[in-house]
């Protein structure tokens, strides 16, 4: 097009009147101008397209007009990069948030949603874009929420398929546009009722106790006893006093287990000690109508507190001999673990636990026979006692029961907090004195 256009002003000139000066100055300014407008069609040409490449370097005006606005465009695609990764770092943020974030538009639909909201509320993160989250949550209470508009406090319902409770609170923002907050609070929920059932569970074994007291104490006020009923009343308030006494004592180990920090791994306890302390506990609760066994491995050692593995292993003891019928048999032993752990384990053969009461019997107060429990003594939370000193010594505990069968209960250590003594002295059984069946002391 160019050539034909020069061609036709070659023609033209070659055949005019005109002074060669005007001819050379019409020539220069033709010229010129198709030059001129080469580089602007090449500019524009790059304007439309991609901008991948580099905008034309031509001289002049049309050079300067594209380097500024190739450089406007390079800075305005750095701004928009930027923009880019700040709104990808804040949706990885909200994406790694323990809490669900749900984006509503102005008509009620989902604009994005993290994967915590999406679990929460049954919901696919990509599928259900756009979607009514009435059409697709269907909780009354929710939705009821959402059409008043009262978004003063949050609102708490069942999950999808009644799995779990959830606190959702909504925010409005924008045109219309809601912030909805979700939270899985089935754990607070559990902890708060196993907090109400504490406390009630604490006023009635108090009471319980009290009200004996306060009963025995306007009958040697009030009735004129004989020496034989004043000392029988005196037993029995004994008794109740001894009662609350024990329930005082286990409430405050508990509390003093759960507000102080995990044993360090820098002491280490000889397990024949706590052996000797909850073998002679057994033997006094026993009064040699049971044959107790404890086979010491002289060797094993375990890093903690001294004071709450003995409370630990001693409620197991202590628990097997209530519970094993006069004549039966109570074992207890160390034993290493093929993983370098060790375990305490205690065995006995007493009445034994119904299967369904097994994943219960470390909570606190309960009783897999509450009335037979206070008989022997219990209070209701020595299990719950030993599973906070075991677990805080890095380990856990494990109960096997058949009912008629017996019971066994094994503390297991990890190998971090067990090792064999540096100066080992064997192992042996203890002397089970004063009990029904005596068992000589051997060393392997």
């Amino acid at each position: 097009m160019l050539g034909a256009a020069l061609g036709a002003l070659a023609g033209w000139l070659l055949h005019t009147t005109w002074p060669v000066t005007v001819l050379g100055a019409v020539l220069g300014a033709t010229l010129s101008a198709l030059v001129e407008r080469v580089h602007g069609v090449r500019l524009m040409k790059w304007l439309r397209g991609e901008q991948g490449d580099a905008a034309p370097r031509d001289a002049g005006f049309w050079g300067e007009l594209g380097y500024r606005a190739e450089r406007a465009l390079r800075l305005r695609e750095r701004e928009v990069e930027q923009e880019r990764n700040q709104l990808q770092q804040f949706l990885a943020a909200i994406e790694a948030s323990p809490n669900g974030v749900l984006l509503l538009d102005g008509n009620g639909q989902i604009e994005w949603c993290n994967s915590v909201a999406a679990d929460h509320f049954g919901l696919d993160p990509e599928r259900d874009l756009r979607q009514r989250v009435t059409n697709l949550v269907r909780a009354p209470a929710f939705v009821s929420y959402l059409q008043d508009e009262a978004f003063d406090e949050a609102v708490t319902f069942s999950g999808p398929g009644g799995q779990g409770t959830l606190s959702v609170l909504v925010r409005a923002y924008g045109a219309g546009m809601k912030l909805v907050l979700s939270q899985d609070i089935t754990e607070r929920e559990r902890a708060d009722a196993m907090r109400r059932d504490f406390v009630a569970n604490v006023s009635h074994e108090i009471r319980t106790p009290l009200t004996v007291l306060a009963g025995f104490v306007e009958t040697l006020a009030s009735l004129p006893l004989t020496e034989v009923e004043r000392h029988r009343v005196l037993a029995l308030m004994e008794q109740q006093t001894g009662r609350m006494q024990a329930l005082v004592s286990d409430l405050l180990t508990l509390a003093q287990l759960e507000g102080s920090p995990r044993p360090g791994s820098d002491r280490w306890v000889p397990v024949h000690t706590l052996m000797q302390q909850a073998q002679a506990s057994a033997l006094s609760v026993s009064g040699g109508r049971h044959e107790i066994l404890f086979v010491v491995d002289e060797e094993a050692e375990i890093a903690g507190m001294a004071t709450e593995l003995h409370s630990a292993l001693g409620n197991l003891v202590t628990n097997a001999v209530r519970y094993t019928p006069d004549g039966g048999r109570i074992e207890v032993r160390w034993l290493w673990r093929a993983d370098g752990g060790g375990e305490l384990e205690v065995r006995d053969s007493g009445v034994g636990v119904a299967r369904e009461h097994l994943p219960r019997l470390t909570e606190r107060f309960y009783r897999v026979d509450g009335s037979r429990s206070r008989d022997t003594g219990g209070t209701g939370l020595g299990l719950a006692i030993v599973k906070h000193v075991v677990q805080r010594h890095g380990g856990e505990i494990d109960i096997q029961s058949e009912l008629g069968k017996g019971s066994q209960f094994r503390l297991v250590f990890p190998a971090a907090r067990v090792r064999r003594a540096p100066t080992p002295r064997g192992r042996r059984d203890l002397p089970a004195e004063g009990t029904s069946a005596g068992v000589d002391a051997t060393v392997d």
